[in-house]
């Protein structure tokens, strides 16, 4: 390969790390919810995207295959941290005590669901992909997709519900999609949740 092909790969991937990195790092943090930490998943996305990008351009979808190497990025990261904690008999002092009246809002919610399918939820409904295309990038059958995001979105419906006064009206959570388009995701009957910023 010639320095000037490798020069032109470069300023190629230069543009597509600036136009798409502030959304790989927002898609990251819905993920582990530590802007630290999705800092260090989108970088580790976008090393290894380069990577694959210098070796032989850009690949035929160069969001898709960041995203994919985002997504696997973090379920090992979610699965050497499982191994490395350890039980133990005594409880940490209680920290800062939540008010149980403030609402939950549907980001903070995300953190009660284990790591791939919190990864489904946002993949479907704030990328707006496809089941389909969610079961690719994660590696499991559009069937894991359906029944994972029907189980998550159950239990967002739980969490967000006991936190939220009985009573309330009917919720129609709008979660933004990357597109600037919107999901709608009912939820039961509680005061309105915030939309999601894209």
């Amino acid at each position: 390969m010639g320095r000037a092909t490798r020069q032109t790969r470069d300023v190629e991937f230069t543009e597509f790390a600036s136009a798409y990195g502030a959304r790989l790092r927002r898609t990251a943090y819905l993920l582990c919810h530590d802007w630290h930490l999705a800092e260090d998943l989108a970088q580790t996305a976008l090393a290894k995207t380069y990577v694959a990008w210098r070796r032989s351009g850009a690949p035929d979808s160069p969001h898709a295959f960041c995203q994919k190497v985002l997504m696997r990025s973090f379920l090992d990261h979610r699965r050497r941290r499982s191994t490395a904690e350890v039980a133990s008999a005594e409880l940490p002092e209680q920290g800062h005590v939540v008010d149980p009246n403030l609402r939950l809002s549907l980001v903070e919610a995300l953190r009660v669901l284990p790591a791939r399918d919190r990864a489904i939820v946002v993949l479907r409904y704030w990328e707006d992909l496809s089941v389909e295309r969610v079961a690719e990038l994660l590696g499991v059958t559009a069937s894991v997709v359906k029944s994972q995001s029907a189980r998550s979105l159950e239990r967002l419906r739980t969490v967000l519900a006991d936190d939220l006064p009985e009573g309330g009206a009917v919720l129609s959570a709008a979660v933004a999609g990357s597109s600037g388009g919107a999901r709608i995701v009912r939820l039961p009957a509680c005061t309105p949740v915030p939309r999601l910023s894209a």
